[in-house]
């Protein structure tokens, strides 16, 4: 289902009570005109819209050559982090139509915080490529990846096709999903504390930080 431009009543939020309006900025998905996705965000970056395209750099390989692609992980489709007067901007740009909305309701989909910092981080650190799976899968066993490039990260421990991975699941679009030893992970409780993983993923950033700063010394 979908919003269309003109549709202004789709545009507020839920929890208007009221005239007052939540100012808080929300996760969304826009729908964007095939192929326009990277134009697109530097449109929104130069309107002051925060926004991320999800790009996964690949290597083709060919007999006499190799050449390093960027795959746009979710075609057509572009996350802007906006408040309610953004959210009308972003329907401003003639390249995107509409923002994703859940079933049977008018309002836009919200991908919550704790997802889409999770999936960003499974983006900027995976040595694997990353896939999406749109079609249904069962819940797996709640883990933390404890080694490697990922090390850090917490997810679904989901076997496909005989391999073990860890995924992340975002709201309306499935699960990403990335191969993982399963040496590499350890369970964790249903009660998990997002603070504590952002937490570590403060000083996993910093660690980093560091080591740059001692390589450049």
């Amino acid at each position: 289902m979908i919003i269309k431009k003109n549709d202004d009543r789709n545009l507020l939020p839920t929890d208007v009570i009221g005239s007052s309006v939540a100012r808080s900025k929300r996760w969304l998905v826009a729908i964007v005109r095939i192929c326009h996705e990277k134009k697109t965000g530097e449109r929104l970056t130069k309107m002051g819209i925060e926004n991320f395209l999800p790009i996964q750099q690949e290597v083709h390989q060919w007999s006499d050559r190799r050449k390093i692609v960027d795959r746009v992980l979710l075609p057509m489709m572009i996350f802007v982090h906006v408040d309610l007067q953004e959210q009308k901007e972003v329907l401003t740009l003639s390249s995107i139509s509409r923002y994703m909305v859940l079933r049977g309701e008018s309002t836009p989909a919200v991908i919550p915080d704790q997802q889409m910092l999770r999936f960003k981080f499974m983006l900027d650190y995976s040595d694997e490529t990353i896939s999406m799976s749109t079609s249904p899968l069962a819940p797996g066993e709640k883990i933390r990846v404890i080694k490697g490039p990922l090390a850090g990260l917490e997810g679904e421990l989901v076997h496909v096709n005989g391999k073990s991975k860890v995924a992340v699941r975002l709201t309306m679009l499935g699960c990403a999903c990335v191969d993982i030893p399963a040496g590499c992970v350890e369970p964790v409780s249903e009660n998990g504390d997002l603070r504590d993983w952002v937490i570590n993923l403060f000083y996993r950033g910093m660690g980093i930080l560091l080591q740059k700063c001692n390589e450049s010394l």
